[in-house]
């Protein structure tokens, strides 16, 4: 009667662990599946990240030699949306905020990533929204490419 008990129990304890063991496997497919859906997701939301709006920002995206050529003709679009327009000229000096699109304008033609349609894009947006600074933006550019040296 012993040894009767003993395989009872013993059936009976394999019977539990294949339960266990076969309630182990059936939630990790599941959430392997659930991964693989997440997984898929993220990487289409990564790239529409959106940049962040503000002149500073925009400036050091722009100033950044890796930035992609999708990448910086979005943060110029943002740029002429954004703060497309310089304040008036003080007289014959441009306004002092000026500076901060000289920089861009030096920078997009010393880009490695630009190409001739960001800049006359850039440029001639520029000048259409401003264009009592037409000459300073012509000679921004024309410095920007001559400090590339080709």
């Amino acid at each position: 009667m012993e040894v009767t008990l003993i395989i009872k129990s013993i059936a009976g304890l394999v019977v539990i662990l294949g339960v266990l063991v076969f309630l182990l496997f059936i939630p990790s497919k599941n959430k392997k599946k659930k991964a693989t859906v997440v997984e898929k997701k993220t990487p289409e939301k990564a790239p529409k990240e959106k940049l962040k709006t503000d002149f500073a920002s925009l400036l050091s995206v722009i100033k950044n030699k890796k930035t992609s050529t999708d990448k910086l003709k979005e943060a110029l679009d943002l740029v002429i949306k954004y703060h497309g327009v310089v304040h008036k000229k003080l007289g014959l000096r441009p306004h002092p905020d000026f500076d901060g699109y000289m920089d861009i304008l030096f920078t997009i033609c010393r880009h490695p990533n630009t190409n001739k349609s960001i800049i006359v894009g850039f440029d001639s947006a520029l000048e259409k929204l401003n264009p009592e600074y037409k000459k300073e933006i012509n000679d921004a550019i024309a410095k920007g490419l001559n400090s590339r040296g080709i």
